[in-house]
């Protein structure tokens, strides 16, 4: 039973974290946000008993296989915003070119950046979902089209965060003013707030990280592998691994136990796999507000200029103190 009593638009509109015409706004996306949400978590739910498990035998932009239920939560995410005043622009992992949103009376001063369904090699299996976004504010010149107009870097995130489906369907986000935690109540459809001003532990002996890849790795990065995993009662180690491929739900884990998540670059691919826009800035943003932090292991993932939409990086984000050791090692 939750005893939570403050909705998420009500929270929204408390926190004050801008003018009050902005926040307003805000309110209204993240409201929007939640109600995809909630459309998503009902697909998951109903998922093995309808038509949208396996693939749909298309590939997207990064050349990945399209699930049936990530086209289905991309639609889902762009029919909410399709008539709202508030959001210009929808870029998604799932589509080549940014949508632009012509339904509204007028044009929205948002963009809103996503992955509908992170995680989706988890579908067919029943393990960790998630949905990861951001929300920046378009130039009044900006028409929402042009992919230079789009490019922002993650320090000027207006708000960010990322919706888990599992036990419980979770909303978290930010507005640079802390974390909050909200929790699906399936009674009355509504996300009731249930932790405010979320902290991550300053150091964590928790690691995430597909070991499988490790022989695809630099040195360094094999180096902190080999010294998490190394036994040494005076500075907690080993470390526990933890891995659900599933970024959101890895992140989500470090973010409350704290410790590591990371998705190095590789010898042949060093730009890396996670997407600089709609995965890393975001979370990093999150984790930031709460203590944390977020580095391609050389810079911050907050202060990169992204050259191209759906532009890759390496990821190691977490607790203060696992983000800076794990630099030392790739580093060296």
């Amino acid at each position: 039973m939750i005893h939570a009593s403050t909705a998420l638009p009500t929270h929204v509109l408390n926190e004050q974290a801008f003018t009050p015409t902005d926040t307003i706004e805000i309110s209204h996306v993240l409201s929007q946000i939640a109600l995809a949400g909630k459309i998503i978590a009902s697909d998951l739910r109903h998922a093995g008993m309808s038509d949208v498990l396996g693939s749909t035998g298309k590939t997207n932009i990064q050349g990945e296989e399209v699930q049936k239920l990530d086209e289905r939560a991309n639609t889902t995410f762009v029919n909410v915003f399709e008539a709202n005043e508030v959001v210009r622009t929808v870029v998604s992992e799932e589509m080549e070119k940014p949508y632009v949103v012509r339904g509204a009376r007028r044009p929205g001063k948002y963009a809103l950046y996503l992955d509908p369904l992170d995680g989706s090699s988890n579908i067919d299996v029943d393990a960790p979902l998630g949905s990861i976004f951001s929300v920046h504010r378009l130039s009044e010149t900006s028409d929402g089209e042009s992919e230079q107009d789009l490019l922002k870097p993650g320090v000027d995130q207006v708000a960010a965060g990322y919706l888990l489906y599992g036990p419980s369907t979770l909303l978290v986000y930010t507005c640079g003013k802390g974390v909050h935690l909200f929790t699906l109540d399936p009674e009355i459809g509504e996300f009731l707030l249930t932790a405010q001003n979320v902290q991550a532990p300053a150091r964590g002996k928790l690691y995430s990280v597909n070991e499988g890849n490790y022989q695809k790795w630099s040195k360094g990065v094999q180096q902190y592998i080999d010294f998490v995993k190394e036994s040494d009662v005076a500075s907690d180690r080993p470390y526990s691994s933890r891995y659900s491929g599933c970024f959101a739900a890895d992140v989500h884990r470090v973010l409350l136990k704290g410790g590591l998540y990371l998705y190095p670059g590789e010898m042949d691919k060093p730009e890396g796999k996670l997407r600089l826009m709609y995965e890393a800035a975001p979370l990093t943003f999150v984790m930031e507000q709460a203590g944390g932090g977020g580095s391609t292991g050389v810079e911050s993932l907050q202060s990169i200029q992204p050259t191209r939409l759906h532009q890759r990086v390496p990821v190691f984000i977490g607790s203060h103190e696992n983000v800076q050791q794990a630099q030392q090692f790739v580093q060296a």
